[in-house]
Order: structure tokens, then C-alpha cells, then sequence
């Protein structure tokens, strides 16, 4: 039985960005123009953004995965490893954290929750990460 993965991609995950074809691309369904709550910062010295919390709207894209739940679980690993994230250890340890967060379109209406991947705030500013007020990564 195939139950849907569901990952909010933002910054070199996105279709067309640096890490999409390795990390999603063999097993990709559908990636759908989307925006979450948040706030978003560049780092340009390390070539990648970060999402924090916050009331902005992040854009980005809803990435479907409609394949065995083993395979779902080896996309997710390998999504946990790219960002820095593991479930066991405490998330302050994390470059990322991975939580559910709930997912509109581009007319801010709810399509549903997926994983997504956030930093602190604190982690934010120790690296000098600049705010993107439009909410939209290169």
C-alpha cells in the first residue's frame, strides 16, 4: 500500500535547484507551486537559505512522493542527512529541524500538512543570514 509522502521544499531542493534531482527527482510524483508560514533568510557564502518561523509567506514547492512506505522512508533519510537533521538528538544539535507544517497555494488557501525542514532563529543570525522579505529563494 502507497500512502503519499509530503515534503515543503524552498531553497536547492526546489525542481531545477542543486540537490532536486539526487534527492527527489527519481521518485518525484508531483511538485506543486506552495507557500508555508515563515520567514526566509539567504546565505550567500554557503549557497542555500533557511526558513524560521513567523507570519511571512515562504515560497516554494509541495513535493509528492507516491511510492512503497520503505521507499518513503529512504527519501526521508536522505532529505534528514542533506539538512543536518536527526530525530535523536536534540534539535538545537540540528542544523535543521524537521517538523509538519501546514501547506497553501499560491492563493493561500490549505492544501494540506507535509514535512518541512526549519532552523532557529539563533542559528540564523550567528551566520548572518539575510532576510528575504519577499519570502522567494533564488
Amino acid at each position: 500500500m502507497c500512502i503519499g509522502l509530503y515534503v515543503f521544499v524552498y531553497g536547492t531542493l526546489k525542481p531545477g535547484g542543486r540537490y532536486h534531482r539526487h534527492y527527489c527527482g527519481k521518485h518525484l510524483t508531483e511538485a506543486v507551486p506552495a507557500m508555508v508560514r515563515g520567514q526566509l533568510y539567504d546565505f550567500p557564502q554557503l549557497g542555500y537559505p533557511a526558513m524560521t518561523g513567523g507570519a511571512d509567506w515562504v515560497k516554494g514547492y509541495l513535493l509528492q512522493f507516491a511510492q512503497p512506505q520503505t521507499v518513503q522512508a529512504e527519501i526521508l533519510a536522505g532529505l534528514d542527512a542533506l539538512e543536518g537533521y536527526r530525530a535523536d538528538r536534540p534539535s538545537e544539535e540540528s542544523e535543521y529541524v524537521r517538523s509538519r507544517l501546514p501547506v497553501f497555494n499560491l492563493s493561500q488557501e490549505f492544501l494540506q500538512e507535509a514535512w518541512g525542514y526549519r532552523m532557529a532563529l539563533e542559528a540564523v543570525r550567528s551566520q548572518h543570514g539575510l532576510y528575504l522579505p519577499e519570502g522567494n529563494w533564488p
